[in-house]
């Protein structure tokens, strides 16, 4: 189970979390909803130890992420949207790498391993360099590594962003499988209809701040949208959501023209 308690991180003037409380149930798939730069993958880290709180704190399973960080990464595997892998390292070796951070070791992690390997159907590729790999083939290399050390609670951040329609089942189809085996299953998207699809319950976030938690029915319901987009829309607000494009597009011009006009910057449009 995870549970955050009064969650918040600053990174100086700006307050990416802002007092987050929610609780994931262990069989439970619990979804982050927020578009990009919400502070759902600052929440995400804060739970599994990545980043310290600058306020509140989290429980995994009774142990307090600042206090017993070590046993807390233990029961948590963390998959991140921009994780990497080393270009020389077959799957195979991934597994077994991150396996040894975790303390795994011999015969036993060499069974995990074939696990793993067959669970994400990565049997046929297992023992081929990694460079070159799609990005289907790439996430389950980085969703093994996640799940080597069998963590009763899993925190999947976008966890099908970029994969194809094949790829995108699989992981859907494992994250049932990780819920019906009892364990806590956290996730963030930014995609509606994969949330309403996968999640038990949902909690929408913005601008670091928890806006709402129920089913996705039950969302629906209290805003008499048609659907879940029209509830996150309706919780969220269309006009600040049109602000919040706005302002990205307004920083995002300013970084363009930055680096144009920068010493030894571009000059061609």
């Amino acid at each position: 189970m995870i549970k955050a308690q009064g969650l918040t991180k600053r990174f100086k003037k700006l307050v990416a979390v802002d007092g987050v409380s929610f609780t994931c149930h262990d069989g439970e798939v619990f979804g982050l909803l927020g578009p990009n730069g919400a502070g759902k993958t600052t929440l995400l880290r804060l739970l599994a130890t990545v980043l310290e709180p600058s306020a509140g704190t989290a429980l995994v399973d009774g142990l307090d992420v600042r206090r017993e960080s070590g046993r807390v990464r233990a029961r948590v595997g963390l998959l991140v949207e921009t994780a990497g892998l080393y270009a020389r390292f077959t799957p195979r070796e991934h597994l077994r790498f991150y396996g040894r951070l975790h303390g795994l070791d011999g015969a036993g992690l060499e069974r995990r391993i074939d696990v793993i390997l067959e669970m994400l159907e990565m049997t046929d590729f297992a023992d081929r360099r990694t460079e070159g790999f799609s990005a289907g083939m790439q996430r389950r290399v980085i969703l093994g590594q996640t799940l080597i050390h069998d963590p009763p609670n899993v925190i999947l951040d976008e966890p099908t962003a970029g994969l194809d329609v094949m790829s995108t089942r699989t992981v859907r189809a494992l994250v049932g499988r990780f819920r019906d085996e009892g364990r806590c299953v956290l996730i963030s998207t930014h995609l509606m209809a994969e949330a309403h699809r996968l999640c038990d319950r949902v909690a929408i976030i913005h601008k670091g701040r928890l806006r709402a938690v129920g089913t996705p029915a039950d969302l629906v319901a209290r805003t008499g949208a048609a659907d879940l987009e029209g509830a996150f829309v309706c919780i969220v607000g269309e006009e600040r959501l049109r602000a919040d494009l706005w302002e990205q597009k307004r920083k995002r011009r300013w970084y363009q023209f930055w680096r144009r006009e920068r010493p030894g910057g571009r000059t061609d449009a």
